[in-house]
């Protein structure tokens, strides 16, 4: 093992968490109408829309800390491939017009956050790095 190792995983960590809890924070401070009518359209329930604050609120806060990594990281990768699926189906193949990837943040966040559930916490995190979870 490297001895940057865990120091990647924290800045990995960090990264994906910290910018994936500003969009949840933003959603809780002006409302998730616009998530509510995607559910609503696929003929879902309405209050399933609320889990939007668990897969970008609590999940990224679990992965900032390094408590439950693993699982609040596949809790991620399950909120944006529904966000992909309800939000973003259509832009699947499309591109910018800079020649990116249409989904490219959603993209990263999905993967990211396969990463930090394969990785695990490392050793600076508040779980430590034993554990199967974390």
């Amino acid at each position: 093992m490297n001895r940057f190792d865990d120091a990647g995983k924290l800045l990995l960590r960090l990264t994906v968490g910290i910018l994936l809890l500003m969009h949840g924070l933003f959603k809780l401070a002006n409302g998730i109408e616009s998530i509510t009518a995607l559910v609503l359209a696929q003929g879902w329930p309405a209050w399933l829309a609320f889990g939007v604050f668990i897969g970008e609120i609590i999940a990224p806060s679990l992965i900032i800390i390094g408590v439950l990594t693993r699982a609040g990281a596949l809790v991620i990768v399950f909120n944006m491939g529904l966000a992909i699926y309800l939000a973003h189906a259509s832009q699947i193949l499309s591109l910018t017009k800079t020649g990116g990837w249409a989904l490219e943040l959603q993209g990263l966040f999905l993967m990211g956050a396969l990463v930090v559930a394969l990785l695990g916490a490392g050793r600076f995190s508040l779980g430590g790095s034993h554990g199967r979870l974390n």
